[in-house]
């Protein structure tokens, strides 16, 4: 059995944002009660201990945790590497001098847009300004900044532009991510899910902009699942290299699980190690045993693991069913009507984009 090297920490879904493609839970009032320091604590080291190397802080908004730089201390002091996942707002002057004494490794910043206004109605809030400049002092501050953009209907075709505003902030690594359509992004899959057309003229600038800037900004650029012949491996593979623990300590071999109807894991019940060595949640779609036809006989299995289950069953109702994305599904009617509609739109579908609300929480 291979054993995790990152762990995805979600410390809480409290955030100032209202982002119409965000993935956490609709049910968000169910996770309010989140685990205090010292479970955190306990759970990084258990972490440690099975095997894990890297430390993804994230939420929701991280930086609404009273305890995160003693989060971040505990988690160097285990030999961690650490990185923050953040939308930027609460990162004070202050606040981010006492994440580089605790020894924060990396910071990873969300911007929805290259220009405030479509930024901050992407967002649901004024944002950009204070992104901008807490992207600037990151880099004061010497650290590698990442920068993270969703990409989807509204802002993909603005791609040349988001990728300057990132070599303009001296960003290290950019990270062009389509939208994976699971909570509020599923909810808003109408008006999200890009034309072909507009995947192909960002895949150009993209290619562009990676010769232009090879050795001194990373670009990596996740092409989306709905137009793809083949389906991703979700995670590397259920179970195989990375896992989640969420605010409430619920731990799930990808973020999105929680949507599955599978028996529950958590850090109040068991160890870490038993999650991962032994619970039915974490074995249930480990290996290949599992999968029915045509995942099940294609010299493919071992790459793309049938891909996402989260997928299958938002789409078909069965996270056993093969990942309708792939062209071989007997379900890939489901997606390819879905891309024929986003095909035949021309530019925003007209509709309101629902915002995710914010969940009320008990630290």
């Amino acid at each position: 059995m291979d054993r995790p090297f990152g762990l995805l920490a979600e410390l809480t879904y409290a955030c100032p944002l209202h982002c119409s493609y965000c993935s956490n839970p609709l049910n968000l009032g169910d996770y309010g009660r989140e685990l205090t320091t010292p479970e955190w604590q306990r759970v990084l080291a258990e972490a440690k201990e099975l095997g894990v190397l890297q430390l993804h802080l994230s939420g929701g908004e991280p930086l609404q945790r009273r305890d995160l730089v003693e989060i971040v201390h505990s988690a160097g002091e285990l030999g961690l590497y650490t990185n923050l996942i953040t939308s930027a707002l609460g990162l004070s002057a202050h606040r981010a001098e006492q994440l580089r004494a605790a020894g924060l490794d990396h910071v990873q910043i969300s911007i929805q847009a290259d220009e405030p206004a479509l930024s901050d109605r992407l967002a649901g809030t004024p944002s950009f300004q204070r992104k901008t400049a807490a992207a600037r002092l990151v880099k004061e501050l010497g650290w590698p900044l990442t920068l993270n953009v969703v990409l989807h209907r509204h802002n993909i075709d603005r791609v040349d532009r988001i990728l300057d505003l990132a070599e303009g902030l001296a960003a290290d690594r950019i990270e062009l991510a389509n939208t994976q359509y699971y909570g509020w992004a599923w909810h808003n899959r109408h008006e999200l899910l890009p034309s072909k057309a507009q995947l192909e003229r960002a895949e150009a600038l993209v290619r562009a902009a990676r010769e232009r800037l090879k050795g001194r900004m990373e670009i990596i650029y996740v092409i989306p699942d709905y137009h793809s012949r083949y389906p991703k491996p979700c995670m590397g593979g259920w179970g195989r290299r990375q896992l989640t623990v969420v605010p409430n300590g619920d731990v799930l071999p990808c973020p999105a699980a929680h949507a599955l109807p599978l028996p529950r894991a958590s850090v109040h019940a068991h160890s870490l190690a038993w999650i991962w060595e032994r619970s039915p949640l974490f074995e249930r779609f480990r290996g290949t045993a599992w999968m029915p036809d045509p995942c099940r006989s294609c010299d493919r299995r071992e790459l793309d693991f049938g891909g996402c289950r989260c997928q299958a069953f938002q789409l078909t109702g069965d996270a056993a069913r093969t990942d309708p994305v792939c062209h071989l599904s007997p379900d890939h009617g489901i997606v390819a009507e879905a891309v024929r509609a986003a095909d035949e739109a021309v530019g925003p579908r007209g509709g309101e984009l629902t915002p995710r609300p914010h969940p009320s929480r008990s630290a």
